[in-house]
């Protein structure tokens, strides 16, 4: 779910960019408490397609980030959007590559997600924090044009990035290593073990953890550091 920052971000950045006659992606489309969708129709896009992996209110396509490329075709949205979605991906490199590759030269992306000190939060799995370092080498290939944090309370990182006319392949990010909220450090990349730890959690969450005994209870919300 957006916070208010979040939404003033996007809204903001609607105005700046320009949507009219603009093919808008927004990437994890799925309304929960709330979704950007409206705002993008109203800025005057000539097409808005809003994608997800399941479906349900906001969604167009069902489609993983990860197949954008495949699904789409390479440069074929002037913006896309994405809210609160990337902490969620346990392939964040991937996910990054199938934006950029399906974002047109001189096209615009507009990105919002957690940081560091936010609480862990299912949907289905939660697994990284990006800090403003990571989105300078994340966005290494592109033209950050707007780099703030999330002022409403819940740490959060915003981003507006365009991607140059001579834009080819992009970064790889092999050596990129971000803060993994399941080990509370630094990692390359989730493993099947980590998405098994988040998805687990998260369902533990959604039920209460009422089936733990207290003491088990106290040992996953120390692993998890739920704060």
């Amino acid at each position: 779910m957006c916070t208010t920052d979040c939404i003033d971000f996007i809204r903001a950045e609607i105005e700046t960019v320009s949507l009219a006659g603009m093919r808008v992606l927004e990437v994890g489309a799925y309304d929960v408490n709330g979704s950007i969708g409206d705002l993008v129709r109203k800025g005057g896009a000539a097409n808005y397609v809003g994608v997800d992996i399941v479906p349900g209110p906001g969604v167009d396509v069902l489609c993983d980030v990860q197949d954008l490329a495949t699904r789409f075709g390479k440069d074929s949205f002037d913006v896309v959007v994405t809210t609160e979605m990337m902490e969620h991906v346990p392939d964040w490199r991937s996910a990054m590559a199938n934006m950029k590759a399906v974002l047109r030269p001189g096209g615009t992306l507009l990105l919002t997600t957690r940081s560091r000190g936010c609480a862990f939060h299912g949907y289905p799995g939660d697994y990284w924090r990006y800090e403003p370092e990571d989105m300078r080498e994340i966005f290494g290939d592109m033209q950050i044009e707007a780099l703030e944090r999330d002022r409403s309370g819940t740490p959060g990182i915003f981003v507006r990035a365009s991607k140059p006319l001579d834009w080819s392949s992009g970064a790889t990010l092999e050596g990129v290593r971000l803060y993994s909220i399941v080990w509370r450090r630094r990692i390359h990349s989730a493993s099947a073990i980590d998405r098994t730890i988040s998805r687990s959690y998260a369902t533990l969450i959604q039920l209460g953890v009422r089936i733990l005994p207290r003491s088990a209870k106290h040992v996953v919300k120390r692993v998890m550091n739920r704060s």
